[in-house]
């Protein structure tokens, strides 16, 4: 059994994590729950040995301390870590990262029992053991991280994020894959943020929050914990009331009915819709009405018109329609003939009397006047 007991861990100045302890047997998986920066991934380094930040407290499997041993002898003990991001070798083949992982003397004489193990659990990666990893899908690569740690013949396997990156088909096959490696034997120690499916595997789980361990308890009660239903499974968080004496008191034997009022509460809350209303209904009347009262009204409110001693001419009205109608055009004739003139005038001038006098008019003029030009010249 895998025991972690007050682990903390500091970057400096930043604690990372703060006297966490949690415990993971064999057979069984362990999720843990948190939010990005909470410090699960620490967590998993701090265990196996490769965490850059100071660690304090103590990690060990079946009584054999482990904290403070290079990474290399916590695989020989036997705890194998999945990193995020799978880490595996993209330009060796399925088979080489599998046989890479072999490596640590506990299991190079089972190297085939276990490679066995992982074709049997994994059947593509034996349909592809030479294909190049780096040529196959993410869930195929998520298949030979997996498989490359089984390969170290570990007690406890920890997966940082495995399904981080994958679709939710390839999702389910991974988390079934997972329980075919907890029916082998093995302890599984899990973080993920896909809380739904991973606390549907699990058998216990631990939530994580500002490098603490805030709560522990089996998978399927944390799921109905609705403090986790709304801060993992996107469920809403139910109202508080107002005043906390209206609280209500639940027990365990009225916790469904309690659960059930709060949910019609939050139900009877929510504003109604309110039905369409017509033009008629608003305007208290049908529009048809509203015109017929509009025509009357604009009838017995007509001015009326100063009465003339005499009758009006018949012809009155063409006659005044053709005194407009020819005033305009005249209008309209003057202001062309000004606008065409060679000289801009103002005043009642005519445009005879603005235009240029013709030489010859000039000289007879001045001739007869006693002016005697030279006639030759002007000719």
């Amino acid at each position: 059994m895998l025991e972690v007991r007050g682990i903390s861990v500091s970057y400096g100045q930043h604690r990372a994590l703060e006297d966490v302890s949690a415990r993971v047997k064999p057979g069984e998986i362990v999720v843990i729950l948190g939010a990005n920066g909470a410090g699960k991934s620490t967590l998993l380094k701090a265990i196996s040995g490769i965490c850059e930040g100071k660690v304090s407290g103590s990690v060990t499997l079946d009584g054999q301390e482990l904290t403070g041993r290079p990474p290399h002898q916590i695989v020989e003990a036997g705890v194998a870590l999945v990193p995020e991001g799978r880490g595996i070798f993209g330009d060796l083949t399925v088979q080489e990262n599998l046989t890479l992982g072999a490596f640590p003397d506990r299991a190079r004489d089972d190297q085939r029992a276990n490679l066995d193990r992982v074709f049997t659990l994994f059947p593509k990666l034996a349909e592809r053991r030479r294909q190049v990893a780096r040529t196959m899908s993410g869930g195929e690569q998520q298949m030979v991280a997996i498989g490359r740690a089984m390969m170290s013949s570990p007690q406890i396997l920890t997966l940082d994020e495995p399904s981080l990156g994958l679709s939710p088909l390839l999702c389910k096959e991974l988390f079934r894959n997972l329980t075919s490696v907890r029916d082998l034997g093995l302890g599984v120690l899990l973080v993920e943020q896909n809380a739904k499916q991973s606390l549907a595997i699990a058998d216990r789980g631990y939530l994580l929050e500002n490098a603490h361990i805030v709560h522990e308890d089996t998978a399927a009660k944390l799921a109905r914990d609705p403090a986790v239903q709304a801060a993992y499974l996107g469920a809403g968080a139910a109202a508080a009331p107002k005043n906390p004496e209206q609280a209500p008191q639940t027990s365990p034997d009225n916790a469904p009915a309690a659960l059930a009022a709060s949910a019609l509460q939050r139900v009877e809350l929510r504003p109604r819709p309110q039905p369409r209303q017509s033009a008629d209904s608003l305007a208290g009347a049908s529009i048809a009405d509203l015109v017929a009262r509009a025509n009357q009204s604009a009838k017995t409110h007509v001015p009326s018109k100063p009465a003339t001693t005499s009758a009006p001419s018949p012809h009155a009205s063409t006659e005044d329609h053709g005194d407009r109608l020819r005033n305009a055009l005249a209008a309209i004739e003057r202001t062309a003939a000004a606008a065409c003139a060679p000289e801009r005038f103002s005043g009642p001038k005519t445009l005879e009397r603005h235009r240029p006098e013709p030489i010859r008019d000039k000289l007879n003029r001045r001739w007869a006047g006693g002016d005697k030009p030279d006639r030759d010249a002007a000719e």
